[in-house]
């Protein structure tokens, strides 16, 4: 495999990228970009895999499992193998060795080759990620494919850059005075810590599962990939790339395996405290991942947990742009997004615009306007919203009109293309956020939890400087992956600011175009900040990886 020539200038092309934190992206986001056959032949790869048996190959099969049901409403009739760990363990710790000794720059590039397969099959792995997240297909092919490809390729060039930042070898000479100098011959290897699981999950399965595969992968580490029982294929075809690559490269193919559980076996709380597993990647609820922090002992464990994202809105110069901005940040995907904001902020007694002031019950008017005339058209809202993923964000939704004065009602949107999909819009409920609410300690508000889906609370105020307090409050306690804001004061600006650092949060400020708070492109955003509850790393920067290897010396007498 010619994989210098073939991706070394990818790869310094990355290292830039992440330095500079400039635009750059080699994964074309466009579905024509891939051949004029493309959409046919991934369709029908992707029909061809329904009723199959996906074999891997790899040992430790003990029998078949799957199950997996689109949320659009067909069933994927895919079996998987089943893994016996006790074989399956020690076979991807047989690897570890000669992938070591390839060294940093060979990894990288063999990972770099994976990725350039999945990326030639981005639109059979866009209906994989469609149906099984219940993302609409446009966001299927570019979350699920090049954004996805992007964040793993991010994560090989700082696992690359982390790697390289010491030398090889070192020459050592000590003067000694009159006498010989001390002369030492200094090696430095770059080692794995061990076999990492990847927990998959089941909104996105690639984009969030990318980052910990590959920054794993290229640092030494055998990875298991463990994918959500609901979104298996994505990652099942992810695998079977890698393993085909490292094979062809000369590798042990089982540095790459699939653990695909059994209805109700719970078989990453069993993988989690394994002693083989030193690494552990991460996104789902508050209450697992919480549970893997305090358990997985044994383990680096990276996690990705629930937040309650926050806007806070004072003032704007333009009124129509905030809200156009905010209507699609609340749709798409119908709010299955960790980045979707949930609470909008505003005082009661309303905010400043250039076409004069706006009351609270206006601002929540007018974005409930936005939001239905962004989805008045079914298409449209199809396009946009997906499908929901699973019945508890239906049941979430539906409990929320209870909660406080209803602004906007949710409605169901038939897809003629697929009957069984279950697609609602937003709800967006009115609830007062007075300081004598949420500072008692007698009953939490509704808005101090996330409600995960298309559910959003546009939250009455006394003062900007209240909102700001509730922000930071929630921040500190519930965690955000995103905080937006909108002001034309620079103090107020400030002021925002001073929170977001304070609690290590990332913030969008003023956003009215086509650039949204629920968006972050890879090598230029951070993905969280691994400074709030709501994730413990950040999506990708140096410590995302700088503690997957250890760099082991050897000290010879020159």
């Amino acid at each position: 495999m010619q994989l210098t020539e073939t991706h070394r200038p990818t790869l310094d092309q990355a290292l830039e990228a992440i330095r500079t934190r400039a635009y750059w992206s080699p994964h074309p986001e466009h579905p024509k970009a891939y051949g004029e056959s493309a959409p046919a032949d991934g369709l029908a790869a992707f029909e061809a895999l329904r009723g199959s048996r996906f074999d891997l190959d790899q040992p430790g099969t003990d029998g078949w499992t799957g199950g997996e049901v689109s949320p659009y409403g067909p069933e994927l009739g895919i079996e998987y193998p089943h893994p016996d760990l006790d074989v399956l363990l020690p076979a991807m710790r047989a690897g570890m060795a000669g992938w070591r000794e390839a060294g940093p720059e060979t990894r990288a590039l063999v990972c770099l080759e994976i990725l350039s397969r999945i990326s030639a099959r981005t639109h059979e792995f866009a209906h994989a990620v469609m149906h099984t997240s219940g993302q609409a297909f446009m966001m299927a092919f570019q979350a699920g494919g090049p954004h996805a490809q992007d964040r793993g390729l991010e994560a090989v060039a700082y696992a690359y850059a982390e790697q390289t930042r010491t030398p090889a070898a070192a020459d050592w000479s000590k003067p000694q005075g009159k006498r010989d100098p001390l002369q030492l011959r200094k090696t430095f290897t770059t080692a794995g810590r061990g076999i990492a699981l990847m927990i998959g999950c089941n909104t996105f399965p690639t984009w969030n599962g990318y980052p910990g595969l590959f920054a794993s992968l290229a640092t030494g580490n055998p990875v298991l990939v463990k994918p959500h029982p609901r979104a298996v294929l994505p990652l099942a075809l992810t695998v079977k790339v890698a393993r085909e690559v490292l094979a062809e490269a000369g590798f042990d193919p089982n540095l790459v395996c699939l653990a695909v559980e059994r209805p109700e076996e719970g078989i990453a709380k069993i993988l989690a405290t394994r002693p083989e597993i030193k690494i552990i990647d991460y996104t789902g609820s508050t209450a697992f991942g919480e549970w893997l922090e305090a358990n997985a002992r044994q383990a680096q464990v990276y996690t990705e947990k629930a937040g309650v994202n926050t806007i806070v809105i004072d003032s704007t110069d333009d009124y129509k742009g905030m809200l156009s901005n905010l209507a699609f940040s609340l749709s798409l995907y119908s709010g299955q997004m960790c980045t979707t904001p949930q609470n909008v902020l505003i005082p009661r007694d309303g905010i400043t615009t250039e076409s004069g002031p706006k009351s609270y019950d206006e601002v929540a008017a007018d974005l409930a306007a936005a939001v239905g005339g962004l989805l008045g058209d079914d298409a449209r809202a199809n396009a946009l919203l997906g499908a929901l993923v699973n019945p508890d964000v239906k049941a979430r939704l539906e409990a929320a009109a209870d909660l406080g004065e209803v602004a906007l009602e949710s409605r169901e949107v038939p897809n003629p293309d697929f009957p069984g999909a279950t697609v609602r819009t937003p709800v967006i409920v009115k609830l007062d956020g007075a300081r004598k609410y949420w500072e008692s300690a007698d009953t939490e508000p509704a808005y101090l939890s996330e409600c995960f889906g298309p559910v959003s609370f546009v939250v009455a105020v006394d003062s900007t400087a209240d909102a700001l307090d509730l922000l930071r409050r929630t921040v500190r306690e519930k965690g955000a992956m995103t905080v937006g804001a909108y002001t034309t004061s620079t103090e107020t600006e400030r002021a925002i600011e001073d929170v977001c650092f304070e609690e290590s949060a990332q913030l969008s400020l003023n956003l009215t175009g086509g650039v949204y708070v629920n968006q972050t492109a890879a090598f230029s955003d951070f993905h969280g900040s691994g400074g709030n509850p709501a994730a413990n790393a950040a999506l990708c920067d140096a410590a995302f990886v700088a503690n997957r290897f250890r760099v082991v010396e050897v000290r010879r007498q020159a």
